[in-house]
């Protein structure tokens, strides 16, 4: 495979990076990581789409090669100003494939700003923080979460002795994986240190707020949506379904279907890549017309 170009920009002051792969000239396809992933765990899907399109796989703000958010609480919100401020970089309207949190904060930004999106893929991202305590968050919720917040303070990244035992850690998390798969994620997810490994992601990802949106609020943002959305999950997943048990998730959008991919867990675009590349392909179906050149 050949190896994609790495770029940066800037979005509320961070340097955030981002990755491309085929022709500038092309239509955009956006490429939307996960959380705790990296932009490069999308290679064989970019790889897959460059011919027909101009692919973009961005890291988010701490994550992969972009800049740690000091003082941030990596809310949705705060990831939606970055997806938009790439989106115009890259010039939109914009297809969109992403990923589990990816495609909470997909879903979100084509409700506010439904003129920057033209198709959205998201695999097991919808719903993702619907089954959170309703407002008003009591005084012993709040509390818990500022010393939450706070003990992360007193922690320190795990070291992996060697490379093997990083590898050996995304092999745990997700064990269908092919070694050279496993390999590559590690590699692009991890730096080496005195004493090991540790992973580029910022331990305080994890530090969200402890209420953002209710599931009334963000129900009223995704009726907002026009994209047409296809969902994804994996018939193996961990990912819950139970908040869309009285009501089907497509419902929620005015375009939208939800296709099962057998055989295949949360990250399905690894378990089951072919059949991913062709569903997603039939989804947005001929590419828009590319840039004209300027005389």
């Amino acid at each position: 495979m050949a190896e994609p170009w790495q770029h940066f920009y800037q979005s509320q002051r961070l340097r955030l990076a981002y990755w491309t792969w085929g022709d500038a000239d092309a239509p955009p396809l956006i490429l939307l990581h996960g959380g705790r992933d990296h932009a490069r765990n999308w290679d064989r899907i970019a790889e897959a789409f460059r011919d027909d399109y101009h692919v973009i796989a961005p890291d988010l703000r701490g994550h992969g090669d972009s800049e740690w958010a000091k003082g941030s609480t990596y809310t949705l919100s705060e990831h939606v100003i970055d997806l938009v401020a790439l989106i115009d970089l890259v010039g939109g309207p914009v297809r969109v494939v992403s990923h589990s949190f990816g495609g909470a904060i997909t879903l979100l930004a084509a409700g506010i700003f439904p003129e920057k999106f033209d198709r959205i893929v998201e695999i097991e991202g919808a719903g993702a923080r619907m089954e959170d305590t309703p407002r008003p968050t009591t005084p012993e919720q709040l509390r818990k979460w500022v010393m939450t917040m706070r003990s992360y303070e007193q922690q320190t990244p795990r070291v992996y002795p060697t490379f093997g035992e990083a590898v050996a850690r995304v092999s745990e998390a997700n064990k269908s994986l092919s070694p050279e798969m496993a390999d590559h994620l590690a590699r692009w997810a991890s730096h080496g240190m005195d004493g090991g490994y540790v992973w580029k992601f910022d331990p305080w990802v994890r530090g969200r707020t402890p209420s953002e949106l209710t599931r009334e609020e963000l129900v009223a943002v995704w009726r907002a949506v026009v994209a047409p959305v296809m969902h994804m999950v994996g018939s193996k997943s961990h990912f819950s379904r139970a908040q869309f048990e009285s009501k089907p998730l497509d419902e929620y959008f005015s375009d939208s279907r939800t296709v099962t991919v057998a055989d295949a867990g949360h990250w399905l675009h690894h378990d089951q890549t072919a059949t991913f590349v062709d569903l997603v392909r039939d989804f947005l179906g001929a590419p828009p017309p590319r840039k004209p050149h300027a005389d």
